[in-house]
């Protein structure tokens, strides 16, 4: 019942439509809570439902809660331009960095991990090709090995997942539905 009101709620301020391109979870939410938290509080409403309503039915509040909304999308927007920021300048200071194994860190760790998990695999499987007397044995040791390497994949994981946000093109940064609020909101 709650996603249907926040989906409306959300597509009566086209400046917040714009913030779903990043397909990110945490954006989602943020964006779910600023159309819920602008709407509740220029109608005075304590429920979602009911804000809505009051919004649908008033088109002076429906044209506050869209100028309310669009200047917290441009908030948004610039923390994320903050981030983004923040990460480009450590990955040129990576790059830039004399030292070649700051600058490598991450390919190396993850050289070192794929290295170290397919020797400890090609070891598994050797042995209890070899001696499968030893199997139940071999299993459970690489069941005492999983946390070692859930903590050890995850940083992998991490690293490849960061990277391959940090190399995502902007959304061209405020975009058609960004400018527009930025020139309601006289910016």
């Amino acid at each position: 019942m709650i996603l249907p009101i926040l989906t409306a709620l959300i597509s009566a301020a086209p400046a917040l439509v714009g913030l779903f391109d990043s397909g990110d979870d945490s954006t989602v939410s943020k964006v779910a809570r600023v159309a819920s938290d602008v709407a509740q509080s220029i109608t005075g409403k304590g429920d979602d439902g009911e804000a809505l309503k009051a919004l649908e039915a008033n088109p002076e509040l429906l044209l506050e809660y869209q100028r309310q909304t669009a200047q917290r999308a441009i908030s948004l927007y610039q923390e994320e331009t903050k981030r983004l920021q923040a990460v480009n300048e450590t990955i040129r200071a990576e790059a830039a960095s004399s030292d070649p194994y700051v600058r490598r860190m991450r390919p190396t760790m993850g050289y070192a991990l794929i290295l170290s998990w397919t020797m400890t695999m090609g070891a598994i499987v050797y042995t209890i090709l070899t001696d499968p007397g030893s199997a139940s044995a071999v299993i459970v040791a690489l069941a005492d090995l999983s946390v070692m390497w859930s903590v050890a994949l995850s940083v992998l994981g991490l690293y490849v997942y960061k990277r391959s946000e940090d190399k995502k093109p902007p959304s061209g940064g405020l975009g058609v539905l960004g400018k527009i609020a930025g020139r309601i909101m006289g910016r």
